[in-house]
């Protein structure tokens, strides 16, 4: 019978950076798959909670958050986007145009987890990235939400009978304020079998020698 290893992720789908490390970690996960089971599940972290309808203006968001020039965004931009190619994920060309709130994007995968399984939350979790980062479309049209759960192959009515009716809200509040309460500021957030926290877009060898720790150590 395989190991199994349990993955939380910790991430928000408008965190450029939980692509990479996700994209990274699935590199590292093919590596072994033939020999231990993981068993990833996504969990909701808002980089943005308080962001208003209609969002905010990327490049004007993240000189103000971060205090960089322009010039540096966007420099900063250009070496994540061949950081995504390295992971998988092909980030839209001129970059996202704005900020947008994620909350609704949660509940969705919140669901996805619930009523189809983790396998099929963790297909929305990457096509919900792509959403943001590789396609550029607004978040707070749920057309391009309900699109991403197309794609993903999950119920496209019941997705939007969740959106709605506001359905899992109370249950992602409770998970994001855990996960605050825990001591998370950061994301990606990565906890291997409740013990073991990686941070940051780590790259596939460094999730290799953790999961090789965690088999030897069985």
């Amino acid at each position: 019978m395989k190991q199994t290893i349990k993955i939380d992720y910790v991430s928000d789908v408008a965190c450029p950076w939980c692509a990479v490390g996700l994209g990274y970690l699935n590199q590292a996960i093919s590596q072994l798959s033939d020999k231990v089971k993981f068993e990833v599940h996504f969990h909701p972290f808002e980089l943005n909670p308080n962001m208003p309808l209609g969002g905010q203006d990327a490049m004007e968001h993240l000189t103000g958050k971060h205090g960089l020039t322009l010039e540096k965004v966007k420099a900063n931009q250009a070496n994540i986007r061949l950081k995504a190619s390295e992971a998988g994920f092909e980030f839209h060309p001129e970059g996202r145009k704005r900020i947008y709130n994620t909350f609704d994007a949660h509940r969705l995968l919140y669901w996805a987890a619930q009523e189809f399984g983790l396998e099929k939350q963790s297909i929305l979790k990457i096509e919900l990235l792509n959403t943001y980062f590789c396609l550029a479309v607004n978040l707070d049209d749920q057309k391009n939400l309900l699109d991403a759960v197309t794609r993903s192959g999950l119920n496209k009515d019941r997705a939007q009978e969740v959106l709605k009716n506001n359905e899992f809200t109370k249950e992602v509040r409770e998970a994001e304020t855990a996960y605050i309460n825990a001591g998370i500021s950061s994301v990606p957030s990565i906890i291997l079998n409740d013990q073991y926290l990686l941070q940051g877009a780590q790259p596939p060898e460094s999730f290799l020698n953790a999961f090789e720790q965690l088999i030897q150590k069985d």
